[in-house]
Parts: structure tokens; sequence; C-alpha cells
């Protein structure tokens, strides 16, 4: 059973000293929220994780570096160097992607054993004030499994995003709940958490087969997971209003690219729907650590999308 301890607000304080290594980790009501990173010297905004992590405890940060050539590694060491108890990072030798950086940050962080894990747009295009709210979900709400940002433009709050993105997305998330029977508002913002279950476990255990939509994926194989379990995917699932959310100067995502996500959604729908598979083996085993550099085979690199 997974505790449920809620973050406690403490002062500002210095930590000087590193966090100790164990081989065996207990159960814990830890929060970790999986980072990833990729070429974002430019939008790192430190100052922003820093005096979250000072206002907060029970939330720690794994920040993936996806293989960046710029000066990302550097700025994420100094993050963990404040806050050695709360930021732990993991540096792949190549760039392997967002959906395999997210994917292989959520294995890692699953060996601390957390109560809830999650993952999180670098940009901080949502807030880091939102995770709190996340997790009270998660505690209120015993039957829910998976608690997901929804940029909705409701009065009063601030969700300011393109006009183009927004009918896109619209479009977009109009035939991804077609494709997974859920009526899901926002499948893509990059803002999520759920509570460590073995079957969340096994929701990361196996590459993603799209490169650009694997937020689909991964309620694709909630629901068949679910399915076999005789229980109804919306039931797990809260998507939370953000109160704010904003466009963030750098995103790679363009508006040819939605093409490729509709190709990749067809491809969800035929894998999961109709055949129902859960995943394909991996090909690609490896044994990570929280501080240090993970070896990658050499890749192409791979452009993400923010």
């Amino acid at each position: 059973m997974a505790y449920c301890l809620m973050p406690r607000f403490v002062p500002p304080r210095r930590v000087h000293h590193e966090m100790p290594q164990t081989t065996e980790i207990q159960p814990s009501s830890e929060t970790i929220v999986v980072v990833p990173c990729y070429n974002e010297a430019k939008r790192l905004d430190l100052a922003t994780f820093g005096d979250f992590l000072t206002r907060l405890s029970g939330i720690s940060l794994l920040l993936v570096d996806d293989g960046s050539v710029d000066d990302t590694s550097r700025l994420l060491e100094q993050l963990r160097q404040r806050h050695p108890r709360q930021v732990f990072t993991l540096r792949l030798a190549a760039n392997v992607g967002k959906a395999e950086a997210v994917r292989r940050g959520v294995q890692l962080a699953l060996r601390r054993r957390p109560a809830m894990v999650g993952y999180w747009d670098a940009d901080l295009a949502t807030p880091l004030e939102a995770i709190p709210r996340f997790q009270a979900l998660l505690c209120e709400r015993p039957e829910l499994v998976l608690v997901m940002g929804s940029r909705v433009a409701l009065l009063g709050r601030q969700i300011r995003r393109r006009w183009t993105r927004h009918l896109l997305g619209r479009a977009f998330a109009t035939a991804a709940s077609l494709v997974l029977g859920l009526p899901v508002y926002d499948t893509q913002c990059g803002a999520k958490l759920l509570r460590v279950t073995p079957q969340i476990a096994e929701l990361f255990r196996q590459p993603f087969r799209t490169r650009w939509v694997f937020d689909v994926e991964i309620l694709a194989r909630m629901v068949v997971s679910a399915r076999h379990e005789f229980r109804p995917a919306d039931e797990l699932i809260y998507e939370y209003p953000l109160d704010e959310w904003q466009d963030v100067r750098g995103s790679r995502l363009k508006s040819r690219d939605f093409v490729t996500a509709a190709l990749d959604l067809a491809a969800i729908g035929w894998r999961y729907t109709l055949l129902g598979a859960p995943g394909t083996e991996s090909t690609m085993p490896q044994r990570e650590s929280l501080t240090g550099p993970a070896q990658a085979s050499p890749q192409p690199p791979v452009r993400d999308a923010a």
C-alpha cells in the first residue's frame, strides 16, 4: 500500500552533505518527478526549481539529461549540488528522445520505491506548484491511479496558448479520445503524477512504440491493463484543470509535426485498441545510477517535442 504524506513547508536551509547510497530501500512517502531535459540551458529556471525545493519537502526531482550538447548538464549538476537530498541526475550518453528519457527516468525512480512518481516539462509551462495539488487528489481519492494536467481555458484561469496550437491540439485530443475510448480532453499536457503500483511499473517496462505521443500510449496501456482487471479505465484517471499554463519560447514542436503525431495515433489504435497488446520487448537493458551518468549505446540524435 502506498503511503500518502503531503509535503510540509520548511524554512530555507543549506545542505552540505551528500545523500548516502543504499542497496535496499524501503517503501516511502516520497514523490519523485522526472524532468527530461534536452538542450535546455537557455530555458532552465534554476531559481524557480530551487525555491520550490526549499519550500517543500517530500518531493524529489530526477533530472534526465537526454544527451544534451549545450550547457544543460552543468546546470543540472549545479541544482543537484544545491539540493542533494531532493535532486538526482541521470545523464544519457546519447539523445534518445523525450519518450525514452521519461521512461528510463521513471524506471530509475521506481527503484527508490516512492509512493508517487510522475513527469514534468523542464520549461515549467505548468508551474511546479501544481504537484502538491496532484498529490492531494491521489491522497483523497484512493481509487485514482493517474492525475494529469488539463489545459482548459476557463474564466479565472491563466491558460496562454497560441490559437493555432490550441486548434490542432483540440483536433488531436478528439481523435485520441475516439482511439482510446476515453472522454479525455487533453492528452499532451506534460504534467502527470501516478500512484506507484505494480501495474504502473508495468506501464513503463517496455519502450514506447511512438516518439511524439507517448502520453497517449501510456493511457492506451492503462486501458488494456484495466480491461484485463475488469475495471473501467476512466475511473482510474483524473484530469485536473490547471490554474496556469503558458507556451514557453523554444518549443521544438512544429505544426507539421501533428502529421507525424496523427500517424503515431493510428499506430496506437492498431496496436492497443485492436490487438490489445501491452508493448514490445525491451532492447535496451541498462544498469543506471541516480547520481552518476548512464551509459547508452550511441544513437543518432532524436528531435524532441516539447
